[in-house]
């Protein structure tokens, strides 16, 4: 499967630092709680001009993953086999980047690598909490306890966004916008877009479940890598956690979200088949990126 995915980002205007920093900007903007602006009419038209940028993003994307997504069974036990086999054979799955972040990368490596991913990070929180708006009750209900582990189920030193601020300030890491590659800012990019976009929430609910599926054994290389550099186990928590729990999590959404919603109405699956596929292929980009970089 991996072979299908041949990407053209110099060809393709929406692939530039200009395009996704803007975006990038324009997402922390209008998702930071704010007072009402003042002239409205400027920034309607401001809004106006980035969602064009934000679909066209998103159609880019789309085309990329097109054929791959149309021969996902649309039974929802045959599409959740079919999602599942993603963990081997989607885009980006068993890169040599995270054998080498383990075993090799230096500590100014690892912290080139950080400040990529936490720069690029979109909140799984948040975007989680964005998707379940109006879904049925099953998969709400699914996605809410998703929610309640990733806010530390209540306890402010658990919650799972902090962790990885905790670990960015002890590396000494500053992560801005500027600083980012445009891949890593176009993997938050889609993934803010799909979640926030009512008309994606099931490209969204498949992205989110891929990151679920396929997080566990990259947590697990760089956990290993921060323990070899010295890394002491409070600071390092984020990717150790991810490492095991994202494993009883992916097990769970299959089951109480991507099925459910295949199983009620199969035209779900080759939107949740794209959104998967999105997220994986954004993913991939990023650590060829990462690659020609630290390499």
């Amino acid at each position: 499967m991996a072979s299908v995915f041949k990407w053209r980002g110099e060809e393709a205007g929406v692939f530039t630092d200009n395009v996704q920093q803007r975006l990038a900007h324009w997402n922390r903007h209008r998702l930071a709680p704010r007072l009402p602006d003042n002239d409205w009419e400027s920034a309607f038209a401001s809004d106006h001009e980035t969602l064009v940028l934000e679909s066209a993003l998103l159609s880019m994307l789309r085309k990329e993953v097109a054929a791959t997504a149309a021969i996902a069974p649309n039974d929802a036990d045959g599409f959740v086999r079919w999602f599942e086999a993603l963990k081997e054979v989607g885009p980006g799955q068993g890169d040599p980047l995270f054998p080498w972040l383990e075993k090799t990368a230096t500590l100014d490596e690892m912290r080139w690598y950080l400040l990529q991913e936490a720069a690029g990070e979109a909140g799984f929180d948040d975007l989680t909490a964005l998707t379940q708006i109006r879904l049925p009750t099953r998969i709400k209900l699914e996605l809410a306890r998703n929610y309640w582990d990733e806010m530390g189920r209540g306890n402010e030193k658990g919650m799972h966004g902090p962790m990885l601020e905790r670990l960015s300030v002890a590396l000494g890491i500053r992560p801005t916008i500027e600083q980012t590659v445009w891949e890593s800012l176009a993997l938050a990019n889609a993934m803010t877009a799909m979640a926030t976009r009512r008309d994606f929430a099931w490209h969204a609910l498949g992205a989110l479940g891929v990151i679920e599926l396929t997080a566990p054994d990259r947590s697990a290389a760089v956990a290993s890598g921060l323990r070899r550099l010295g890394i002491a186990p409070k600071t390092r928590t984020y990717f150790d956690l991810h490492a095991t729990l994202d494993v009883k999590h992916s097990l769970a959404w299959n089951a109480e979200a991507i099925g459910p919603a295949v199983a009620e109405d199969p035209a779900r699956a080759r939107a949740i088949a794209e959104g998967a596929l999105i997220r994986l292929t954004c993913g991939a980009r990023c650590f060829d990126r990462y690659r020609s970089e630290l390499w």
